[in-house]
C-alpha cells in the first residue's frame, strides 16, 4: 500500500496562488499515475489533475488554465501548483496513485488531505 502525505494547503485571498505536494511511500512512484483530488463540504469528491508516467496530464475543466500538475519521481513527489484561486475552489485536497488516472471511485485508501480556504 503507497502511503501519501499531501501538504500545503493554507487560507488565501481570492486571486491568489499555492502550491501542493504530496509525498508517497515506497519506490513504485515511478510506475503510478498521480491524481489530485477536492473534496468540498457536502459534495462528492471530484478529480482535478492528473499526470501519468510519461508525463500526460489531465485536467478538469474548471482548473484548466489556473492549475498545474508535475511530478518529480527523483524525490517521489507530486504537485499541484494553484493560481488564480476562486472561493469555489476551496476544499480538502488529496492526492492518490494509480496504474492510470481515474476517478476517485477506484481508489481504495485515502491520506488526510491538505485543506485549501480560498476567501473573496
Amino acid at each position: 500500500q503507497v502511503q501519501l502525505t499531501e501538504s500545503g494547503g493554507d487560507l488565501v485571498q481570492s486571486g491568489g496562488s499555492l502550491r501542493l505536494s504530496c509525498a508517497t511511500s515506497g519506490n513504485f512512484f515511478g510506475i503510478y499515475a498521480m491524481v489530485w483530488f477536492r473534496q468540498a463540504g457536502g459534495k462528492q469528491r471530484e478529480l482535478v489533475a492528473g499526470i501519468t508516467t510519461n508525463g500526460d496530464t489531465t485536467y478538469a475543466d474548471f482548473v484548466k488554465g489556473r492549475f498545474t500538475i508535475s511530478r518529480d519521481n527523483a524525490k517521489n513527489t507530486v504537485y499541484l501548483q494553484m493560481n488564480d484561486l476562486k472561493p469555489e475552489d476551496t476544499a480538502v485536497y488529496y492526492c492518490n496513485a494509480g496504474l492510470e488516472v481515474t476517478g476517485p471511485e477506484h481508489y481504495a485508501f485515502w491520506g488526510q488531505g491538505t485543506r485549501v480556504t480560498v476567501s473573496a
